[in-house]
């Protein structure tokens, strides 16, 4: 598992390869990700936007950003752990992903990013 803290707010990355698809006559390697955040701060905070940058090793950079995580955008008190599983199509079997979460702290309306930590996305054949 991958973890960061920014500014009191632990990420956790947990990834798991969920094999292959054929879409359009294109294979592509599915993976799954499950986030966890973890408000180890003093403070009550609201995750308001999210920006990925995905690496495909056969692709251009591609950048996925919006509104919340899987269409939430949850409040954490202090010592709240809010978890969601998400996942990405890519073309190759060795990929990455890296972004960061924009929060804003409830109690004194300061924006902020939390950054995710880099992790990579490769297939069991690569791992080993």
């Amino acid at each position: 598992m991958i973890q960061q803290i920014t500014k009191g707010i632990k990420i956790s990355v947990a990834i798991e390869y969920n094999g292959t698809s054929l879409r359009n006559t294109k294979l592509y390697y599915i993976f799954a990700y499950e986030i966890t955040i973890e408000n180890k701060s003093n403070n009550t905070v609201k995750l308001t936007d999210r920006f990925w940058k995905i690496y495909d090793s056969l692709n251009p950079t591609e950048i996925v950003s919006g509104e919340g995580v899987v269409g939430q955008t949850p409040i954490l008190k202090p010592n709240d752990v809010y978890t969601y599983t998400s996942g990405c199509f890519l073309q190759s079997n060795m990929g990455a992903m890296k972004g960061f979460y924009t929060m804003i702290n409830l109690e004194n309306y300061e924006q902020f990013k939390v950054f995710i930590p880099t992790f990579q996305l490769t297939t069991p054949v690569l791992s080993n």
